[in-house]
């Protein structure tokens, strides 16, 4: 049992789809988050949620990952930056990216998505503080790793299934960004029924 309701069954009965639905995504997203904290409890990495969320429901979705166990991304595009290839190309490069970053909230967190260890470099030199490794394979990772030497955190993302969580989780990443814990959860079976 999850709640005890009371009220006129009118009034129940005309929420009760709406209020199963919600309980049934938000549990799953809390379910699923725990699985894939437990996989990896023996390393010190971080699982972070994204911003794929179901429309209008990304702060209740992310307050399920918290209770899941795994910790959140960003809320929304307000609160750090996170510089993608789009990114890049518009400003002209990396280092140009991260320095209008800068110039616009010095206050915010600058994330970079990179594609090869050339574009890490770029990262680091321009004094990213996060640096995501975007469908970077096992012994990418683990190179990445190395190379970087905790002068900048990094974060692996992309295509990221229970199979190589815990091999990623085990290469010394900081952070592993997974979609899934918001958008393909399998949905819980709750019912409501009246005493």
């Amino acid at each position: 049992m999850i709640a005890t309701l009371s009220g006129s069954a009118r009034s129940i009965l005309t929420g009760e789809r709406s209020a199963l639905n919600l309980l049934q995504t938000l549990s799953a997203t809390a379910s699923t988050s725990h699985r894939y904290a437990t996989l990896v409890q023996h390393t010190k990495v971080k699982i972070l949620d994204t911003r794929k969320t179901l429309p209008a429901l990304r702060v209740a979705q992310k307050y399920a990952v918290r209770v899941g166990g795994c910790d959140n991304h960003r809320i929304g595009l307000f609160d750090a930056f996170l510089i993608k290839e789009n990114h890049i190309a518009a400003c002209g490069g990396i280092a140009a990216s991260v320095q209008r970053a800068r110039t616009l909230n010095s206050a915010l967190p600058v994330e970079v998505e990179v594609q090869s260890m050339s574009e890490l470099d770029e990262a680091i030199a321009a004094r990213a503080d996060i640096v995501m490794l975007d469908n970077f394979d096992l012994n990418q990772t683990r190179l990445a790793v190395a190379h970087a030497a905790g002068r900048v955190k990094l974060e692996a993302s992309g295509s990221i299934d229970d199979e190589r969580l815990v091999a990623i989780a085990e290469t010394g990443v900081d952070y592993i960004s997974i979609g899934a814990l918001t958008k393909h959860c399998r949905a819980l079976d709750l019912s409501l029924l009246f005493d």
